[in-house]
Protein backbone atom coordinates (compact mmCIF):
# COMPACT_ATOMS: atom_id res chain seq x y z
CA UNK A 1 0.00 0.00 0.00
CA UNK A 2 1.12 3.54 -0.78
CA UNK A 3 0.67 5.96 2.09
CA UNK A 4 2.52 8.86 0.48
CA UNK A 5 -0.64 10.86 -0.32
CA UNK A 6 -2.00 10.37 3.19
CA UNK A 7 1.35 11.39 4.69
CA UNK A 8 1.44 14.54 2.52
CA UNK A 9 -2.11 15.52 3.52
CA UNK A 10 -1.36 14.89 7.18
CA UNK A 11 1.84 16.96 7.05
CA UNK A 12 0.05 19.81 5.26
CA UNK A 13 -2.74 19.83 7.85
CA UNK A 14 -0.22 19.85 10.71
CA UNK A 15 1.70 22.76 9.17
CA UNK A 16 -1.53 24.75 8.62
CA UNK A 17 -2.55 24.23 12.26
CA UNK A 18 0.93 25.18 13.48
CA UNK A 19 0.82 28.41 11.44
CA UNK A 20 -2.66 29.21 12.79
CA UNK A 21 -1.49 28.72 16.38
CA UNK A 22 1.55 30.94 15.79
CA UNK A 23 -0.69 33.75 14.54
CA UNK A 24 -3.07 33.37 17.47
CA UNK A 25 -0.22 33.37 20.00
CA UNK A 26 1.05 36.64 18.51
CA UNK A 27 -2.38 38.20 19.11
CA UNK A 28 -3.42 38.29 15.46
CA UNK A 29 -7.06 37.77 14.51
CA UNK A 30 -7.68 34.63 12.49
CA UNK A 31 -11.12 33.85 11.05
CA UNK A 32 -12.59 30.36 10.77
CA UNK A 33 -12.60 29.12 7.17
CA UNK A 34 -16.16 27.84 7.53
CA UNK A 35 -18.17 30.40 9.53
CA UNK A 36 -15.91 33.49 9.30
CA UNK A 37 -16.01 33.93 13.11
CA UNK A 38 -12.77 34.77 14.97
CA UNK A 39 -10.84 31.83 16.38
CA UNK A 40 -10.03 32.18 20.08
CA UNK A 41 -7.00 30.75 21.82
CA UNK A 42 -7.86 29.47 25.30
CA UNK A 43 -4.85 28.48 27.43
CA UNK A 44 -6.51 28.69 30.84
CA UNK A 45 -6.02 24.95 31.38
CA UNK A 46 -9.26 24.71 33.35
CA UNK A 47 -9.61 21.16 32.03
CA UNK A 48 -6.32 19.99 33.47
CA UNK A 49 -3.50 20.25 30.98
CA UNK A 50 -5.59 20.97 27.88
CA UNK A 51 -5.94 24.22 25.97
CA UNK A 52 -7.86 24.89 22.79
CA UNK A 53 -8.24 27.07 19.74
CA UNK A 54 -11.85 27.28 18.60
CA UNK A 55 -14.45 29.44 16.88
CA UNK A 56 -17.80 30.38 18.46
CA UNK A 57 -19.76 27.83 16.41
CA UNK A 58 -17.30 25.00 17.04
CA UNK A 59 -16.56 24.15 13.41
CA UNK A 60 -12.87 24.81 14.15
CA UNK A 61 -11.61 23.14 17.31
CA UNK A 62 -7.99 22.27 18.00
CA UNK A 63 -7.11 20.71 21.36
CA UNK A 64 -3.68 21.46 22.79
CA UNK A 65 -1.67 19.52 25.34
CA UNK A 66 -0.14 21.98 27.81
CA UNK A 67 2.74 20.46 29.72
Amino acid sequence: MDFSQLNKASAQSFNEQKALLKKLSKGQTVLCQHCEQPIQLDLTAAKGTKGSAHCAKGCTHIELDLM
